[in-house]
């Protein structure tokens, strides 16, 4: 079985934090968060790699972006 999610449909999500001007934003597909794999991947170049954090993981990580801790 294979833990790699098949993200061809994957309906992408633009970071709440991207001012939308083409700078450093992050996209994730929130529909697999349930599954326990958050895949993440660069707006810039969306048909390039794309990085799975576990959803507690990814939670932490957006709970410290909303704190200012980073």
């Amino acid at each position: 079985m294979s833990t790699i999610p098949d993200l061809f449909h994957a309906i992408w999500v633009k970071s709440s934090y991207s001012q939308g001007n083409g700078g450093a934003c992050i996209e994730w597909a929130p529909a697999f968060a349930s599954s326990g794999a958050v895949p993440v991947r660069d707006s810039k170049v969306p048909d390039g790699h794309v990085v799975t954090a576990s959803s507690s993981a990814w939670s932490a990580f957006v709970a410290t972006v909303k704190g200012g801790d980073l």
